[in-house]
């Protein structure tokens, strides 16, 4: 076997009576960056001193978090509802189990509320400029979060070899791979991924119509995420023998590639 790296032997940090789970560290962290870089991406496009991310990240957040639990209970039923699931699981958010496209869809919708109340107070440009301006924090707030599911030795890939696989203990392994030690380091995968499209579109979007950094973000996301999806192995439900996540990745990708490709269409005729 080649050199592998390890999955955590702790996933929490107890303090007291205090117990800090790993997990939650690197959501909590996540959303900070993803906050502290939207606000200074937006106050330098709306000329803006008020710090309106932050603001509207009160409503937002929590929405959001609501949002991508509720996706991962419903795309993963039996995990809870099921013969051997516990209901009450469906609350340990620090567990795992956060759907990102709940979280982004639900999330935007709360920001989108906020936002347009505090519109006209301070004469903000449009939802669009501010959802772009959004855009790369979510990316590095979703790679930051991504090693949360290394501290709980979960949503790993097949089987692998090599100098960059991500060795398993056997308690975390899936029913028909307990025989293999190491595995694709799926959460890194996608880490990297969220990392470079941000970069991307920092250096590159600033040309781009209202609305198209943000529909960018989500293509580039989908079709990486329609891969890695492909590579996993934790159970999960399935359509016509591909997982749901798969499916979704094609539809939005599709949606938000459609809606770039009008909005570049709107520019040219403008």
């Amino acid at each position: 076997m080649n050199f592998a790296f390890p999955t955590p032997s702790v996933s929490a940090l107890e303090i007291g009576p205090l117990t800090i789970h790993f997990y939650a560290l690197c959501i909590i962290t996540g959303i900070a960056v993803a906050i502290w870089l939207g606000d200074k991406r937006f106050k330098a496009k709306a000329e803006q001193g008020e710090s309106i991310v932050a603001e509207v990240a009160i409503t937002a957040v929590p929405l959001g978090i609501i949002g991508g639990r509720l996706y991962h209970v419903l795309s993963s039923p039996n995990a809870y509802f099921g013969k051997d699931g516990q209901p009450i699981d469906a609350l340990k958010i620090w567990e795992g189990g956060l759907g990102i496209w709940g979280a982004i869809s639900i999330g935007l919708f709360g920001a989108f509320l906020r936002y347009r109340m505090l519109q006209k107070k301070f004469n903000l440009p449009s939802f669009a400029v501010f959802a772009d301006s959004l855009a790369p924090g979510i990316l590095f707030a979703q790679a930051i979060g991504r090693f949360g599911n290394w501290f709980n030795g979960e949503l790993f890939g097949g089987p692998l070899d090599t100098w960059w696989s991500l060795q398993v203990p056997l308690e975390y392994r899936p029913n028909g791979y307990t025989q293999f030690e190491t595995f694709h380091p799926t959460f890194l995968y996608e880490a990297i991924w969220c990392t470079l499209i941000a970069v991307l579109l920092i250096y590159f979007g600033k040309g781009l119509k209202p609305g198209q950094v943000f529909a960018a973000y989500v293509f580039a996301y989908c079709f990486g995420r329609l891969f890695i999806e492909m590579i996993r192995i934790d159970a999960a439900n399935t359509i016509v023998g591909l997982r749901v996540n798969v499916w979704v990745s094609l539809l939005v990708g599709l949606l938000s590639f459609l809606f770039f490709v009008r909005a570049s269409k709107e520019r040219s005729k403008s």
